[in-house]
């Protein structure tokens, strides 16, 4: 490495340590290179420019920020968690099978874990300590936990920003993430159900059969988002983008017109919510851009490609490394910055290696999603904890048999490629 690129990431790392917001963090680090390098900082608002020119993708991003935050305000959420329970709520374990129903739900509307955490968390933790069957620690790491789903099953966000550094289809690493997100709710269920049974959690008052009906219906305009999406995606019909904004828009009738939960004041502080999220995403956003070609200037990726190809390594060790490193540097940086900065120094390693992108991108995305509930930076813990009022210690003492779930189903996935890629496949990718 160059003295130019070793200050940049020793900068990174001391401004990043001290407290100060990663996406400041990254773009001093990269002014500091481009002023010791001779380069100029014209070079960075070049960079800057053409990333987001070219990134017509990144105005998903933002759209989808805005459909959950008015899925949140509207009286949506409470409705699909009156289908949950009436659905899931009779079984060993029933509230807990609600939480994590509720968020395989919901993922297909936000497209974002702190969304899904936020939009239903603090009501599904109320209804379950109020029920006295479980403890607050369990209620908030369950819901911490199930959270995690929320960008795998489509739309999400994560998937979109690896796109936009990948250049892979976002259609297809969409239809990828349908199977994985059954499989992370699945091995939840089931570690719920466990957990209950040995614990002995009472059961839960069951909603009458004659009631399903009447609370499908009531939920029912809010189940039909995610079946609008994907058929408008898949269709031909819309572009990943433009679907962002049919969300974004089905969102706002659903709750202003539909249900009439939603008020011009409402609305009014839903956009500027969602502006102050989109801009410190999108703050990350560019600091990774003009990073990413510093370390591409640097010829890392392609020396790291060659250094492995040369060792003749076999891809699936190579895939169980990278996926090790994902999960430490989850205990300490966010999704989005493993997104941005550190997934693309492995992406020419992949070609080289045969590894399917797609396949990789999902597998990616739901390790980045595990750290988020990996002690001690887990964003979502810190998240319940927040909206719950409950001490960060009694979720962390209750996460693990759920983050161990959450493991299981990621080896799963890098073991058998065909998890992920089997719906691609069936219409028309040919990775």
């Amino acid at each position: 490495m160059t003295l130019e690129f070793i200050l940049c990431i020793s900068t990174l790392v001391l401004f990043a340590g001290i407290g100060t917001p990663i996406g400041l963090s990254i773009l001093i680090a990269v002014s500091v290179y481009l002023l010791v390098s001779g380069a100029g900082m014209g070079v960075a608002g070049k960079v800057l420019m053409d990333g987001l020119y070219q990134g017509f993708v990144l105005l998903a991003v933002p759209l989808f920020i805005v459909a959950a935050n008015i899925m949140n305000a509207g009286s949506i959420s409470d409705r699909l968690l009156a289908f949950c329970v009436a659905l899931v709520g009779r079984f060993r374990g029933g509230m807990g099978h609600v939480n994590i129903v509720a968020s395989l739900i919901f993922s297909g509307m936000s497209g974002s874990a702190v969304a899904d955490a936020a939009g239903i968390g603090k009501i599904i933790i109320q209804m379950m300590t109020k029920s006295g069957h479980y403890t607050r620690g369990y209620a908030a790491a369950i819901t911490a936990a199930s959270a995690t789903i929320g960008p795998i099953i489509p739309p999400s966000i994560p998937m979109v920003l690896y796109a936009l550094v990948s250049n892979t289809s976002i259609g297809y690493l969409f239809l990828g993430g349908i199977v994985p997100g059954l499989i992370m709710g699945g091995v939840l269920m089931l570690m719920n159900w466990y957990l209950s049974k040995r614990r002995g959690f009472a059961f839960e008052e069951p909603t009458p059969l004659r009631e399903l009906p009447a609370k499908t219906f009531n939920a029912f305009p809010a189940l039909l988002m995610p079946a609008i999406l994907l058929y408008g995606i898949y269709g031909g019909v819309t572009t990943p983008t433009e679907a962002a904004a049919v969300a974004a828009l089905y969102a706002l009738v659903l709750a202003g017109l539909f249900y009439r939960t939603l008020t011009f004041k409402s609305l009014l502080n839903i956009l500027v919510d969602s502006a102050r999220s989109s801009a410190a995403v999108g703050l990350v956003i560019g600091g990774a851009l003009i990073l990413n070609y510093v370390v591409a200037s640097e010829n890392i990726p392609t020396l790291l490609a060659q250094h492995l190809v040369g060792l003749d390594i076999d891809p699936l060790l190579f895939l169980l490394s990278v996926n090790l490193l994902l999960l430490l540097l989850g205990c300490v940086l966010d999704a989005t910055t493993i997104i941005l900065v550190i997934i693309p120094l492995f992406i020419p390693a992949c070609r080289e290696l045969g590894i399917d992108l797609v396949h990789f991108g999902v597998v990616a995305v739901v390790n980045s999603m595990i750290g988020l509930i990996t002690p001690p930076y887990g964003v979502l813990l810190f998240v319940i904890s927040a909206v719950s009022r409950i001490p960060l210690s009694e979720i962390i003492a209750e996460v693990w048999p759920f983050l161990c779930a959450l493991l299981f189903a990621l080896l799963c996935m890098v073991l058998w490629p065909e998890l992920v890629l089997t719906l691609p496949r069936l219409l028309g990718y040919a990775g």
